[in-house]
């Protein structure tokens, strides 16, 4: 299976509406992404794939990374300077405790909706919603960015 096809496209809404439902709450931007593999540390992997995606570029640095490589059972959570200027050292560990839990029985569907939920509750705190909020980023999965 490709990491393409890895959720079907009924949940693949779903994870997209929870991100659009997130993002209601505050100005900071949430992406998912999945690669079939990762070579190497994954939080370096999803560091430099925030960076190839154009996370770097919100306005505030508020965009938050859900990074799956799905063959090896690997994820990160990352978020960008302006958010974590901000926050606590442990700030994702609850969001990473979710996706585990949920991972480890593989929903994964089910963790990602509610890790990307929690995400925009905590990001709410520093980075509330204003009137003249646009949404910077696609609110779709994206899959193995080329090198």
């Amino acid at each position: 299976m490709s990491d393409s096809s890895f959720f079907n496209s009924e949940q693949q809404n779903l994870i997209s509406s929870a991100i659009r439902e997130a993002e209601e709450n505050t100005s900071g931007e949430i992406r998912v992404h999945l690669e079939s593999t990762v070579s190497g540390d994954v939080l370096d992997r999803a560091a430099w794939i925030f960076r190839k995606i154009g996370m770097h570029k919100t306005e505030s640095r508020n965009g938050v990374l859900f990074y799956l490589a799905v063959k090896d059972k690997k994820f990160a959570v990352i978020g960008d300077q302006g958010i974590n200027s901000k926050v606590p050292a442990n700030f994702w560990d609850e969001i990473k405790k979710i996706l585990e839990e949920n991972f480890r029985n593989e929903n994964f569907t089910e963790g990602l909706v509610k890790g990307i939920l929690l995400a925009g509750i905590q990001l709410k705190t520093h980075f509330p919603h204003k009137s003249d909020d646009v949404n910077e980023l696609s609110d779709e999965i994206s899959y193995n960015t080329p090198e």
